[in-house]
């Protein structure tokens, strides 16, 4: 036993502990609903953006800093799914005629946000869920379905 085992180590107890967790610091940290925007605007411009993107009218990176990094993920699969489905059609991508209809908004606790924006277009009706999260003082959509 040497010098190295007996040299001092800071203390990694109790408040401390909490100090030195990169986590604390670092990971991102929930918000509180008033210091947070109203998040209607965000809502039907992200759910107008999500079947654009679909659509293969707009990219997904230009919507990327407001969804997590699995909402991403899932969203850039639908894309390439539905451009491989165009391909096979022929079809060329096209900006979609849609009106949103209505948004029913919830607050199943603070700093979260749950909706279904209906969206119809000449073809169809969708609805589109998302779950918006208060991080970081913004809003972060962590869950988008469009079904």
């Amino acid at each position: 036993m040497t010098a190295r085992s007996t040299a001092v180590r800071p203390a990694t107890t109790g408040a401390n502990a909490r100090l030195l967790d990169e986590e604390a610091y670092f990971a991102r940290q929930r918000s509180r609903r008033e210091v947070l925007p109203d998040p209607e605007p965000l809502l039907s411009n992200l759910t107008r953006c999500v079947i654009e993107v679909i659509a293969g009218a707009r990219d997904l990176d230009q919507i990327a800093r407001w969804l997590s990094e699995d909402v991403y993920r899932h969203l850039m699969k639908r894309v390439v799914l539905a451009n491989r489905a165009r391909r096979v059609r022929g079809g060329a991508p096209q900006r979609p005629a849609l009106t949103l209809g209505r948004m029913v908004v919830c607050e199943p606790a603070d700093g979260i946000i749950e909706a279904t924006v209906v969206v119809h277009q000449r073809v169809r009706t969708r609805a589109v869920a998302i779950r918006l999260e208060g991080l970081d003082s913004r809003w972060r959509a962590t869950y988008i379905g469009v079904l």
